[in-house]
């Protein structure tokens, strides 16, 4: 079995029903020519969006949307405009992606405890991506999150030993560096350790669980 995250359990089971529901949700998402573009080096930087604990699915992307075909290039795209925006306005007066914008100025994500809890709806990951984010640093997450964001390929779910909420807000600048595990604050200069993503890394990076499993050899279609 692959590499765990600390608070998730193994992220990638390797056979039996989990991991054939995975290959079907990736293979469905290898349709999608954004996919697996996450990164061109070692480095994701630009701002940040900030989000406290326990940020569930509904308020990731709300039921009313998932009718939307993320396998469907212009329904992905419309998919993106929404992420997020189940987050209370009273709360989080910046939104995620802004009016009438089709994309996010925000790539990072730095959010608190159990991130991604809720309904185990793939498209959570699926709307952050399409919206344009490519990573979140949470102090953990939701177990089943956690294995979305591998089996699509939409987003590197790094976790940290430190809670970061504190440390970061919203439009600040961040900067991960894969190589050191580290995520650096731009605006304030401060540097923290992330937890390694291990064996998950290169499944995101591959584009999703279907695309890894075809390049190293697990499935020959």
């Amino acid at each position: 079995c692959m590499a765990s995250s600390s608070s998730s359990g193994c992220p990638l089971p390797c056979c039996g029903p989990e991991f054939d529901e995975m290959i079907r949700i990736a293979e469905e998402m290898a349709k999608v020519c954004s996919v697996g573009r996450k990164r061109d080096g070692p480095i994701i930087e630009g701002p940040v969006f900030v989000v406290k604990d326990n940020i569930d699915t509904d308020q990731i992307i709300p039921a009313e949307y998932l009718t939307l075909v993320p396998s469907v290039p212009e329904e992905y795209a419309k998919l993106g405009t929404y992420a997020m925006i189940g987050l209370p306005e009273k709360l989080y007066e910046k939104r995620y992606v802004e009016e009438d914008e089709k994309n996010t100025k925000y790539p990072i994500i730095v959010a608190g405890d159990n991130f991604g809890c809720g309904s185990s709806r793939e498209h959570a990951p699926i709307a952050i991506g399409a919206a344009g984010g490519k990573a979140v640093v949470a102090e953990s997450y939701a177990r089943i999150f956690f294995r979305n964001c591998s089996a699509t390929g939409e987003l590197y779910p790094w976790e940290t030993p430190k809670r970061l909420v504190d440390e970061f807000e919203t439009g600040d600048v961040a900067k991960i560096n894969f190589d050191d595990e580290t995520i650096t604050n731009v605006t304030s200069g401060k540097v923290f350790p992330l937890n390694p993503l291990g064996e998950v890394k290169p499944v995101v990076d591959a584009g999703g669980i279907f695309a890894y499993a075809r390049e190293t050899g697990m499935i020959s279609y």
